[in-house]
């Protein structure tokens, strides 16, 4: 219990890294961890929107831990940074050292759940992505442009950032966040 205590008090760390995007109310950033638990929620709620095939039970676990790297790596906005081979080496690193805090086979468990969503090839990866960049959008969407709006994002860079991983993941999202981002444009 010892390690599993261990593991527990060293992520809520994760409560500490602010990421770009407001609240829905503007009254502050969002943290990584609210960021991961809302993503839990979206894969609950809009878990008719997945493919047959997709487990949500093991998308939910992705979404929980997805960001848990960002305690050692930071977070890297899509607007800002294009991913690297460093970021992407900084957080394998986290990975193996976060997880590694767990007794072996839990770790392991959930090292390779996080690898899976990194890879981003299985169905359920593919569904937690697509909610992954669901979430943001309709956040800058709800707050009138937010982080597209200081990034001096186009309609063209949001539908290329977004378009793809979520239409993989449920074309009816797309569609319905294809819409949002059309109206919030014009």
């Amino acid at each position: 219990m010892d390690k599993q205590l261990s593991f527990l008090i060293e992520i809520d760390k994760l409560k500490s890294v602010l990421r770009k995007s407001p609240l829905i109310d503007q009254s502050r950033r969002e943290n990584s961890a609210e960021h991961s638990w809302h993503l839990a929620l979206y894969a609950m709620v809009l878990s008719g929107e997945a493919a047959p095939e997709v487990n949500i039970d093991r998308v939910i676990r992705m979404l929980l831990i997805h960001d848990i790297v960002e305690i050692d790596a930071g977070d890297h906005p899509i607007h800002e940074s294009p991913d690297t081979e460093d970021q992407q080496r900084l957080e394998q690193e986290a990975a193996k050292r976060i997880f590694g805090l767990l007794p072996l086979g839990l770790g392991k468990e959930l090292l390779d759940l996080w690898l899976e969503f990194e890879a981003g090839e299985s169905h359920d990866a593919v569904f937690a992505k697509s909610l992954d960049r669901f979430q943001p959008l309709i956040h800058n969407v709800e707050t009138g442009g937010g982080t597209w709006i200081e990034a001096d994002v186009t309609k063209n860079q949001v539908k290329q950032r977004y378009g793809g991983p979520i239409a993989k993941g449920s074309a009816r999202l797309w569609s319905k966040a294809e819409k949002l981002v059309d109206d919030h444009f014009e």
